[in-house]
């Protein structure tokens, strides 16, 4: 996966037993570049994933919950220009991991800053409605900062599957 899993799955415990990293069955990861085109990716990587793990049935779901989340990194994590001497700007990086009840997708990206989900009776604002349809979609979403080397954040959404 290429992040150390034990960190970002730290804070997944609302309300459910912990979360084992090693107990992880199936787990994908890709690299998404800073540019809009890339919720594109992140949707058929997505699909390719939840068919590989025989959950094509959640796809609407889990796909909406990870375009809304690789739209928000990309419209408020990324800078507008690229890195110090022109580097090309960060990417952000998508993680589907599941275990036998739990899918999870976690969008990593390099801000720090928290993302801010809108009041339900905001609905009509011009922006701001990916975190409410996250909310909606999803069993759980949070975020949290990560630290050491990989720096920024990751915001995940929780999907309960059915027991085998």
């Amino acid at each position: 996966m290429g992040t150390n899993g034990s960190t970002m799955l730290q804070p997944l415990r609302q309300g459910l037993p912990p979360l084992d990293p090693a107990a992880v069955s199936n787990a994908a990861s890709c690299s998404l570049p800073a540019r809009y085109e890339a919720v594109r990716e992140a949707r058929r990587f997505t699909r390719h994933t939840l068919d590989q793990w025989e959950l094509g049935d959640r796809f609407d779901d889990v796909c909406l919950v990870v375009s809304e989340l690789v739209t928000n990194a990309l419209r408020h994590a990324t800078p507008d220009g690229g890195g110090p001497a022109g580097d090309p700007p960060p990417s952000v990086r998508l993680h589907l991991m599941r275990w036998s009840e739990r899918l999870v997708c976690a969008v990593r990206d390099a801000s720090k800053d928290g993302p801010v989900a809108r009041e339900a009776d905001d609905f009509a604002a011009e922006s701001g409605r990916g975190l409410f349809l996250v909310e909606s979609f999803s069993d759980s979403w949070g975020w949290h900062p990560l630290t050491g080397a990989l720096g920024g954040k990751v915001v995940w959404a929780l999907f309960r599957l059915p027991a085998s």
